[in-house]
């Protein structure tokens, strides 16, 4: 395993970076109506070409027919296959995001601040954002495909440099929206890139240093586009000190992310898309902190502790998506690596905080995903879609910590214990939904869901859908809907701890037992309206409310830093949401 980010860059944006062979005979037949320029001669198809006999393309007509298939492609998807109906939206367009203080180079959470009812936690946090004040509750798709999970890692996996367009859907969404649903994020990748290559060097407060290489163009039937960026600083989660400077937190990352377009009808496509980002982090000090007294020295200096964590995500989707006058599909399949290591101070943490703890966790997950939809006349459109991921996980937990005399007071022998524990998770949904135009201006969105759970409890729930929308004059949208959600546990995060190991040691529960972690199962109502109030000023206003039963919830438990999730017995959350553009 490579702890050094800086020195993978190389060898990640190597492994997203796709092979892109032309055929020999792309440069004598134009195929799916892709013409050479006026007057070049065609070989015979089989024939072998010279480059006597290769006619001369006009490349900038090539690429924009390319180009404007693959646009018409996302379109289709977007209003067609995967339409967003009764949710509320907030976008982002890329000149909208290159707008940023921090342009491409933008971390994708600090965008999404941007958004109406997206508030900042701590870094620590996993994501470092609430949307409507939920925990984690986001998911994440590319191209219409759902990023899966991970492990509860320190930095953003995702920027920005490779989006064309980004919306955040929260509210009621409609029944193709499963698993996490407090926001999801809806991220269309670019559809143009120049041919060529450009390099970025960004420089910054606390020794920040940022190198970004992409690469993009077209090739044939296929638009592809690469990026790799290496980041270097002093700062690398947050200042745990009033100060000027932070104490030791120092970071080394790096983000890689490749992605191909090639068509093969007019109206099909094949996707491809690849990421990875490996961070190494050193977790902030506090100084002036006192000692326990329990173990070491009575006078050491919280100031020099050294914690340490390492996360890894790599990730590949591939997509087939077609289209036809009256419907059209997408089908995917994706795989997922994960893992967190965690890195005590094992003398420091004794002295303040009675116990070491060195944490593990890796996951493994595959998935499939397809989606389709049919227009059946009379303003009626069917959509069904299917889902299905798999994951194995591995946690382990190996505590230093202090056993406990007659008297309960901490004797200065530190003991290990390992606790470790695996699983295997299976979540599989799927959903029909019908939307009924009865005039141009109403849509009436109407959906039935079905979600199962197998890991360390076994559920599933019938989630209904129900949105009405009205599209009027100048920009006019309101909406109103309901949504029955069913929320899994992630399975990385709720692998059950085994709590007797830790009896008698300065690591005991107050609480014996652990229980599993549950699904949450919400009822969410959301109501609103936008529209143009003047040439270039849009505005808007959103009214939810969610109730919920097992809320999901997560927290630092113990002394290191990753996240656990647990749940409250009843939740609830509502609010007012105005937004001005």
């Amino acid at each position: 395993m490579n702890s050094n980010p800086r020195q993978g860059l190389a060898a990640l944006l190597q492994m997203v970076l796709f092979p892109l062979a032309v055929p020999a005979w792309a440069g004598t037949v134009a195929p799916l109506g892709l013409s050479p320029a006026a007057g070049a001669p065609a070989s015979p198809v089989g024939a072998t070409p010279t480059v006597q006999a290769m006619p001369v393309f006009t490349v900038v007509g090539r690429s924009n027919r390319v180009f404007w298939a693959n646009r018409s492609l996302d379109k289709a998807r977007d209003r067609d296959l995967l339409p967003k109906t009764g949710a509320t939206q907030y976008g982002f367009d890329r000149k909208a995001l290159q707008a940023l203080p921090q342009g491409r180079d933008t971390p994708l959470d600090k965008a999404l601040l941007q958004a109406p009812g997206v508030s900042y936690d701590s870094a620590i946090s996993d994501p470092d954002f609430h949307v409507r004040n939920e925990y984690a509750n986001v998911q994440y798709r590319l191209d219409g495909i759902v990023l899966p999970d991970g492990v509860s890692a320190l930095g953003p996996i995702l920027e920005t440099g490779f989006i064309g367009s980004m919306k955040l859907l929260d509210g009621a969404l409609p029944a193709e929206y499963g698993l996490r649903t407090a926001g999801v994020v809806d991220i269309t990748t670019r559809s143009r890139y120049d041919d060529g290559a450009s390099l970025d060097l960004v420089a910054g407060s606390w020794g920040t240093f940022s190198e970004g290489l992409q690469v993009g163009g077209t090739a044939g039937r296929t638009q592809y586009f690469a990026m790799a960026r290496s980041l270097e600083s002093q700062q690398g989660l947050e200042n745990a000190m009033p100060t000027p400077n932070p104490i030791h937190d120092a970071t080394q990352q790096g983000r890689a992310f490749g992605y191909t377009s090639t068509l093969l009808t007019p109206d099909t496509r094949l996707i491809s898309v690849a990421g990875a980002f490996a961070g190494t982090f050193q977790i902030p000090d506090v100084a002036g902190q006192v000692p326990l007294g329990d173990y070491g020295s009575p006078t050491a200096d919280s100031a020099s502790l050294n914690e340490n964590e390492t996360d890894q995500f790599y990730f590949a989707m591939l997509a087939l998506q077609a289209r036809s006058g009256r419907g059209g599909y997408q089908v995917s399949a994706d795989a997922r690596e994960a893992s967190t290591l965690f890195l005590p101070d094992l003398v420091g943490d004794l002295e303040f905080n009675d116990v070491a703890s060195k944490v593990s966790r890796q996951s493994g997950l595959g998935g499939l995903q397809a989606d389709a939809d049919r227009r059946l006349g009379f303003g009626d459109t069917l959509r069904v879609g299917l889902d299905l991921s798999v994951e194995a996980t591995r946690v382990f937990d190996q505590a230093t910590v202090l056993p406990l005399g007659p008297s309960g007071a901490p004797l200065p022998d530190p003991v290990t214990v390992l606790d470790a524990g695996s699983g295997l998770g299976v979540n599989a949904g799927g959903y029909v939904q019908d939307a009924w135009s009865p005039a141009p201006a109403w849509t009436l969105n109407t959906g039935l869901r079905f979600d199962a759970l197998r890991q360390f409890v076994v559920a599933d729930q019938w989630s209904p859908r129900a949105a009405l929308e009205y599209r009027g004059p100048r920009g006019l949208l309101a909406h109103a809907g309901y949504a029955r959600t069913f929320t899994p546990p992630m399975l990385a995060q709720s692998t059950p701890s085994d709590l007797a190991l830790f009896a008698g040691t300065t690591q005991q529960s107050e609480i014996p037992q652990d229980a599993p972690v549950l699904p949450e199962r919400a009822d969410v109502y959301d109501a609103g309206v936008d529209g143009t109030l003047a040439k270039g000023w849009t505005a808007g206003v959103d009214a939810y409310l969610k109730e919920s039963t097992d809320t999901l919830d997560d927290g630092q438990f113990g002394q290191a830093v990753v996240l656990d999730q647990f749940n409250w017995a009843r939740g609830m959350s509502r609010g007012v949401e105005l937004k001005s553009a």
